[in-house]
């Protein structure tokens, strides 16, 4: 006596036809076309071309003096400023915006404050460029409102010169927008934090002091720091803010790449704006990899 063998399974599991699957790994893949090209067209190709033109010379001959020229006293300097306005609004964003996040963790998630102060947070992360260099003018500029007042109360904004138009006037305007990005981004890792944690550690006899010390800000740490070299980020990489304030000289790298560009020669170098975003792509590859470091290690415990 036989038996009839069962019929294959085609429909689902082991048994669903091979056409069938690469049919649905092709769909997916081709939904993500129109952001591809989108990365194609508008950051890669840019990219590509902005800093290879930093190695050749007008005549497009192969040099690496436009390269060499990133060391030059003057250039240096400018990296510097560059490195000292994206660490010092950073760090001040930071602090202010865990502060912030802090006092949060007090409200319910769904309370009227709460939800104020994330769509605020997420507007004015956004808001920058010649809107924000005008705000700035318009209320602490020369002739601003806040400086007119205090002048007639005897006090000077400007006595020691034009700061708001100098790199030390870009301090108050970038960390404008660098603390609401904090909150955005430090406020998911506090949200975090398990309320068995600081259960665990008062059953055990600890105190809040010990808890922060040896739980929260250990958890937290990498988080907080993340969020700081994003920060740095957005401040080193920002453009039409400083554009809009600083109109003569170029006090920090971006500014230094559009006179490269409006200039007909820059250390006798006419590519050289080519080297230099190729030193800007350099800082921010370094940032943004240590970022995604600390953002995998943070996700390990907010799984």
């Amino acid at each position: 006596m036989t038996v009839a063998h069962a019929p294959a399974l085609t429909s689902t599991g082991a048994g669903a036809s091979p056409r069938r699957q690469s049919r649905s790994g092709l769909a997916k893949y081709l939904g993500l076309t129109p952001f591809a090209v989108y990365v194609i067209l508008f950051l890669a190709i840019p990219t590509v071309l902005a800093v290879s033109t930093g190695f050749f010379t007008e005549s497009g001959a192969f040099t690496l003096d436009n390269v060499a020229g990133i060391f030059a006293p003057n250039v240096i300097a400018t990296f510097g400023s560059s490195f000292w306005v994206s660490a010092v609004t950073a760090v001040v964003g930071a602090v202010i915006g865990a502060l912030v996040c802090y006092a949060l963790l007090g409200t319910r998630a769904e309370s009227s404050l709460r939800t104020v102060i994330d769509s605020l947070s997420s507007v004015l992360a956004q808001f920058g460029g010649v809107m924000l260099a005008f705000a700035f003018i318009a209320t602490i500029g020369n002739q601003g409102l806040i400086t007119v007042a205090l002048r007639g109360l005897g006090i000077d904004l400007f006595a020691s010169g034009p700061w708001l138009y100098q790199v030390p006037g870009l301090l108050p305007v970038y960390i404008y927008f660098q603390v609401p990005l904090m909150i955005i981004t430090f406020m998911p890792a506090l949200q975090g934090l398990k309320t068995t944690w600081a259960e665990a550690n008062a059953t055990l006899g600890g105190t809040p002091f010990t808890y922060w010390t040896r739980i929260a800000i250990p958890v937290l740490a990498p988080s907080f720091i993340g969020s700081l070299l994003l920060l740095f980020a957005n401040a080193f990489s920002s453009y039409a803010t400083a554009a809009a304030l600083i109109s003569q000289g170029a006090q920090i790298v971006p500014l230094q790449i559009r006179s490269a560009l409006v200039s007909e020669t820059v250390l006798g170098r006419e590519n050289m704006a080519g080297a230099l975003a190729l030193g800007m792509i350099v800082v921010m590859v370094v940032v943004m990899w240590g970022y995604s470091v600390l953002q995998n290690r943070t996700s390990r415990w907010q799984r």
